[in-house]
């Protein structure tokens, strides 16, 4: 079936296949821009729709609106997969853009929950119910558009612009932000201003929906709806097909669950690392991301294509590797860098919790105990611990010095724990490194690109290739944005929690390392190794 309808395909011209990237990697762009705005701007919005006294709980009530959009991705994925396989390809990216953008523009009209109480973050959180639903159909039916419209030899190059475009949303999001920063003056930015990059998604929108007009149906989709070989239902039939089952889960763990947890810490940990333990100045760390970030899109591009040539599994099999290998080593050297005073201190004046019944919940707006709330206050002033929590005298031990926390009072207690910090020579002040430093940082980042590039930047050739054609998007889309929206998706959440837990910045950490490594051990099994081939090549 699958060959019959590819056999009849046209072959776009040189014309043709320059508007499907241009337009489709313009879309992705966009769309990602407005789901990634969000994280970008996060402390801003922990402000005006999640304020709490805890600010961990506050950030960490962000990270899980963030998360929430994620997790409905995978029913985004289903619905919108059964469409472009019934439907077609392109006017179902069309509806996407169309939700994704309408949804992140009200974003930006949401009153704050200052003003309409718990009602704003209710309202925040359906519309990044929306954007998900809304991302679920667009990677899949992006990358396959771009596929089916490329030759089998260059099919790893075209569609690593799809990758990079990932990317791009993300710079795209950064530059939107210092641009405003820019021209808003800082007080009316924080009131005001941070809600404009939200409703310039509707320009966006207006772009992308022109672009995308004038683009035609995928020719593979078209041959498939004249031979009458389309699918009745994409959706059972993914899960019913012969193989699938195996080609899903190869999917989910050992393509897209290496592939998201690798790059959402090494753009969103790492903003979030800089911008929060590390105090580095915000509007730096967002430049020193513009930079990195814009240099690593043209290494999904150099990826894709040398996958034409040594095939999908080598650069997936490399990068998830180097990770293991090379994850913390980046973000030890990053700290450093970036503030190389607290790496210091916290060596020569090591903090020590005494106190029994010690623990810190961070989902807890009021901690049970008082060592509970030392607890909270050292992880809002992003300096490690260690706990000795069968003790029953309550101190705090700062290198050489200790002082009594039971008799603080609530309003005192965190600047009479900080003054004792800076006593021992912590510094809390926001942090500029020297220059080497800021060129060290960004070249950090980059390998942090070179291994999100590795592993991303064929995917979009080695799913559309996985798959039949008749149920290709749903078939491709289920796993990729289970995998992205709950691996990936709830990473900021989950690493964010086992840090605070921990006391250790650096502990999130260990989230990615095992789901690559899991996901490396599936990969090495579960992708076929040698030249890329057509889906067709596979069964014949």
């Amino acid at each position: 079936m699958a060959t019959a309808a590819a056999s009849t395909v046209h072959e776009p011209s040189a014309r043709e296949i320059r508007l499907v990237i241009a337009a489709s990697s313009a879309g992705t762009v966009f769309e990602w821009y407005d789901f990634f705005i969000y994280g970008t701007l996060a402390a801003l919005i922990g402000a005006a729709f999640f304020p709490s006294d805890n600010e961990t709980l506050q950030i960490l009530l962000v990270w899980a609106g963030f998360a929430v959009g994620f997790g409905f991705r995978p029913l985004g994925a289903i619905l919108f997969g059964f469409l472009g396989d019934k439907l077609g390809r392109k006017y179902t990216f069309l509806v996407t853009v169309t939700l994704m953008g309408v949804a992140t523009a009200g974003v930006g009209l949401i009153p704050t929950a200052a003003t309409i109480g718990i009602a704003a973050p209710i309202i925040v959180i359906l519309f990044r119910i929306l954007q998900g639903l809304a991302l679920g159909g667009e990677y899949g039916g992006a990358a396959i558009y771009v596929a089916e419209h490329a030759p089998p030899e260059k099919r790893g190059f075209y569609t690593s612009f799809i990758q990079a475009s990932v990317v791009g949303g993300f710079v795209l999001s950064i530059l939107v932000v210092l641009v405003c920063r820019a021209l808003i003056p800082p007080d009316e930015f924080v009131e005001w201003g941070w809600r404009v990059p939200f409703l310039l998604s509707l320009i966006l929108l207006a772009i992308s929906l022109w672009m995308r007009f004038k683009l035609s149906e995928s020719p593979v989709f078209q041959a498939m709806k004249e031979a009458g070989e389309t699918a009745g239902n994409p959706f059972i039939e993914s899960f019913t097909y012969p193989g699938n089952k195996k080609r899903i889960f190869v999917a989910l763990f050992g393509i897209t669950g290496v592939l998201t947890t690798i790059w959402y810490t090494a753009f969103f940990s790492s903003l979030s690392f800089l911008r929060g333990p590390m105090r580095m100045e915000e509007g730096l760390v967002e430049l020193v991301m513009l930079i990195s970030g814009g240099i690593a899109m043209s290494f999904y591009i150099v990826v894709g294509r040398w996958s034409d040539r040594v095939g999908r599994k080598k650069p997936i099999i490399v990068g998830a590797l180097l990770t293991l290998v090379l994850i913390f080593p980046l973000f030890w050297a990053m700290g450093q860098l970036a503030n190389p005073g607290l790496h210091r201190t916290a060596q020569n004046a090591p903090v020590l919790v005494n106190g029994a019944d010690c623990s810190f919940d961070p989902f807890a707006e009021v901690q049970a105990t008082s060592c509970g709330r030392v607890l909270q206050d050292l992880t809002a002033l992003g300096v490690p611990y260690d706990l000795r929590g069968e003790w029953d005298e309550q101190t705090i031990d700062i290198g050489e010095s200790s002082m009594e926390y039971g008799n603080l009072s609530d309003e005192n207690r965190r600047s009479e724990i900080q003054s004792a910090l800076e006593n021992q020579g912590y510094d809390f002040s926001v942090q500029t490194p020297p220059l080497p430093n800021i060129l060290g940082i960004i070249g950090l980042l980059l390998g942090f690109g070179v291994l999100s590039a590795l592993t991303y930047g064929s995917v979009a050739a080695l799913l559309a290739e996985m798959f039949p054609p008749q149920i290709r998007y749903s078939s491709l889309s289920i796993p990729y944005h289970i995998g992205a929206g709950y691996l990936g998706g709830f990473l900021p959440l989950i690493a964010g929690y086992i840090q605070a837990r921990s006391g250790d910045v650096y502990a999130g950490l260990w989230y990615t390392w095992a789901v690559v490594a899991f996901g490396a051990a599936v990969a090495w099994w579960g992708i076929k190794g040698g030249p890329p081939r057509e889906f067709s090549d596979e069964h014949s």
